[in-house]
């Protein structure tokens, strides 16, 4: 993989530990370096980002650990979902309210306009993008 799309990878990643990036503009400049998908691994704290050809490069996600427990609530995945999409909380609260819900991580399907959600047993959460607002 490049340089210039590494660049774009990890300054992504950064700004969204830091809260200072938000998912949809996230979305937007992996899309524009042609990003296909990207998967945060809690246990490894890791996002790998993939491209169609098969390329990939992993950055690290430095957040604290937390036991994440064996039972998947996809109600509270969803809250807080809900609860990052409407600005009520920052990338490092929903990665903490996630892992509570029993959520091992997620893929972002940038291409199909999904997340998966998935816990320790397999369960799935599938979260489609919200559709932006017709002006």
């Amino acid at each position: 993989m490049d340089q210039q799309k590494i660049a774009v990878i990890e300054d992504c990643t950064e700004r969204s530990l830091a809260g200072t990036i938000a998912f949809p503009e996230v979305v937007r400049k992996l899309q524009e370096i042609g990003v296909e998908r990207y998967h945060a691994d809690y246990s490894r704290r890791e996002k790998t980002y993939y491209l169609p050809d098969g390329d990939s490069h992993a950055v690290p996600m430095l957040f604290p650990r937390q036991a994440i427990p064996e039972a998947f609530s996809a109600e509270q995945v969803e809250a807080a979902i809900r609860a990052s999409q409407s600005g009520q909380i920052d990338y490092i609260e929903f990665l903490r309210r996630t892992m509570a819900a029993g959520c091992v991580g997620y893929f972002v399907q940038i291409t199909g306009r999904r997340a998966l959600y998935f816990g320790r047993n397999g369960d799935v959460h599938l979260e489609p993008f919200p559709t932006a607002p017709k002006n």
